[in-house]
């Protein structure tokens, strides 16, 4: 079991990539909100890491999962609550909304790799290994939802 001061300290440094993994997938703050606190609950428990990358891709993995197992339970597939789009990112200008909300439209794997590689700053290799997958599936994902993001858009390009 992880000391208090090592939670905090992980709190810290991961909450808001763990926050902004689980509003690509959640879309609610509640939710949000559940999943985070699962996590670093997970955390909480694991032994080690061999480093810091190591430990902040377990991270995402784990919040990746959550997310998922949370969408699948029987309550998720049989409710339907509405989005809280607006309250969870107020101020958000009229152009990062539209951009926002294509990317919250886009499958759940794209929706992974565009915010792994354009807002956590990973490469696709290091994209493959987090998400267990090869590295040309990762390729074809990113081309896919920057392909699937253009046509939402009505845009050229978005490199």
């Amino acid at each position: 079991m992880r000391s208090e001061e090592e939670m905090r300290t992980a709190i810290h440094r991961y909450a808001d990539m763990i926050r902004k993994i689980c509003f690509i997938h959640m879309k609610q703050e509640s939710d949000v909100d559940d999943v985070f606190q699962s996590v670093f609950l997970k955390y909480a428990k694991q032994s080690s890491f061999h480093d810091d990358e190591h430990e902040k891709a377990w991270l995402i993995r784990v919040t990746i999962n959550e997310c998922h197992d949370t969408l699948t339970t029987w309550f998720r597939r049989k409710v339907i609550l509405s989005d809280e789009l607006e309250s969870y990112a107020p101020g958000v200008t009229s152009m990062h909304s539209t951009m926002l909300d294509a990317v919250l439209h886009l499958k759940p794997n794209y929706r992974n790799v565009i915010y792994l590689y354009y807002y956590e700053g990973y490469k696709i290799r290091e994209i493959a290994d987090i998400l267990q997958k090869k590295e040309n599936t990762i390729h074809t994902w990113l081309k896919r939802a920057k392909d699937d993001l253009k046509i939402m858009l009505g845009g050229d390009d978005l490199d």
